[in-house]
């Protein structure tokens, strides 16, 4: 999963883009980049680390110019190096810059038609770097710089790609050009302001990037289409390729996506509002004389849902972890000894609100479980009399391809396993999930404006199907095994 976004302005644009990035941080640590254009030079910074650590003062003011992109990245694929990071820049045609948000599943074959047929090379194992040259390659296919040339050729792009992705790049004498999956599964929002001389215009991955440098939220970018912005401010869109069942991805709203956040209209807060009401409701019917005196969400993604869980069953809410906040998400770390290693740095119990209790903690969602069977010891060693987990989340049982690094099948703590025995594996006296169907009502809403989600993680359903042997593959890019070995190499 990354993090996004692009600015057309009127004005230099490279502190927008900083502070932009550092409001969608929470999408990835691992490397960070902005590349603006300013006449026909394109500047671009970008390196390991967080925003904060990768921009210095002396960066920040040689990335002049008007019309920009930025990219905060953690890896699916590929290695950890800074050769990876966003974003990404071929010369030809024209000079085009790249910053992509989630994952092809065609890498392979997109990789071969690039060598043996476009006659292009990749340098790298990142599937935006392949996704850039396929971009590239129909744009000169063009043979003009125009908005509909380029339009064209993200139809190009949309009929030989496969997989979940959002694109912002910068085409020297053009301007910004983004586009998102014909079937919605990665967010790209688009936003508007007028500035001193016209209008300017934003897309980000979600809009609260927006909402901190004070644009409008016009809409989300549609499944499949393209915008073009040009340097004098003009924006241009229309769709792009066939319609397909449009499947934006439910796990933005249960763990990636910032509360303050609006995807599809869906309000993200709302939505874990909903899924809060939801698993309390079910947790009455499966143990109506139930004996729990105390839920404790585990920080922070799990509050809201928490919340409304303690309301639906009439006991007391209360804070029982405090969390350093200079330790990154856990999920999202490269390798499982660092996730090892910072839950215990990350979290801290509060033995009052666990001495000689029944809690009820709640999370997010349970991947690998290694987190949750750390995080049940310690409530235990804080004098919990009674641990029980309640996840807002369905099990995750099968991998994600579209842009989460969920890993292979067998590192998920859920996949072939019962409730009981993962249960058992973690610790807890009893274990509870969110039904697919609690979560798929709970983000949708009352308005069901959206009716269908990519939720494969929990029920295998990929909607752009899966080649032979993909499994595979995945399975030797992002276990455990695989990140430690090209660490090591």
């Amino acid at each position: 999963m990354c993090g996004i976004i692009g600015i057309a302005g009127t004005t230099p644009v490279a502190a927008a883009l900083y502070d932009g990035l550092t409001v969608l941080q929470h999408r990835g640590q691992d490397a960070a980049g902005i590349a603006t254009v300013d006449g026909t030079r394109l500047h671009v910074r970008k390196g390991n680390g967080g925003v904060k650590e990768v921009f210095s003062e002396p960066d920040m003011l040689a990335l002049t110019g008007q019309v920009g992109i930025g990219h905060c990245r953690y890896p699916t694929a590929g290695s950890e190096g800074s050769a990876e990071a966003q974003p990404f820049y071929v010369n030809s045609p024209y000079g085009i810059a790249l910053g992509h948000n989630g994952n092809l599943i065609n890498t392979e074959a997109l990789r071969q038609q690039l060598f043996q047929a476009d006659r292009r090379h990749v340098n790298t194992e990142s599937d935006s770097e392949v996704l850039l040259n396929v971009f590239a390659h129909e744009l000169a296919g063009q043979g003009t710089l125009s908005p509909d040339a380029a339009l064209a050729a993200v139809a190009g792009v949309h009929r030989r790609c496969v997989g979940g992705y959002a694109v912002v790049c910068l085409v020297l004498g053009l301007g910004l050009v983004a586009f998102r999956d014909p079937n919605g599964i990665r967010p790209l929002v688009l936003g508007h302001r007028r500035g001193a001389a016209g209008g300017e215009y934003v897309l980000a991955s979600e809009s609260v990037a927006l909402d901190i440098l004070g644009f409008r939220r016009l809409r989300d970018v549609l499944p499949g289409e393209g915008l073009v912005v040009t340097g004098d401010g003009q924006l241009h869109s229309r769709p792009c390729a066939e319609p397909r069942p449009h499947a934006p991805c439910i796990f933005e709203y249960v763990y990636f996506a910032r509360p303050d956040s609006m995807i599809e209209d869906i309000s993200v807060h709302k939505a874990r509002m909903r899924m809060g009401v939801a698993l309390g409701e079910k947790l009455l019917r499966l143990r109506p004389d139930h004996d729990i005196d105390t839920v404790i969400p585990i920080p922070d993604t799990s509050r809201t849902s928490a919340l409304e869980l303690a309301n639906v069953l009439g006991v007391k809410y209360r804070e029982g972890f405090i969390k350093n906040r200079y330790i990154g998400r856990t999920f999202i770390m490269p390798g499982q000894v660092e996730r090892v290693r910072s839950v215990r740095r990350k979290l801290n119990p509060i033995p009052l609100e666990f001495e000689d209790r029944v809690v009820l903690l709640v999370d997010d969602s349970i991947v690998r479980g290694t987190t949750s069977r750390q995080i049940v010891q310690m409530a235990r060693d804080a004098g919990a009399r009674k641990v029980y987990l309640a996840s807002a989340a369905p099990p995750v049982r099968y991998p994600n391809v579209y842009g989460i690094d969920m890993p292979a099948a067998e590192e998920l703590v859920a996949h072939g396993r019962s409730e009981e025995e993962v249960a058992a594996l973690i610790g807890c006296d009893w274990l509870i999930y969110q039904d697919l169907s609690d979560l798929v009502a709970a983000v949708s809403g009352s308005r069901r404006q959206v009716t269908r989600f990519d939720s494969s993680c929990f029920d295998g359903d990929y909607v752009t199907g899966i080649e032979p042997g993909y499994f595979d593959r995945l399975r030797q890019l992002r276990s455990d095994e695989a990140k430690r070995n090209r660490r090591s190499a």
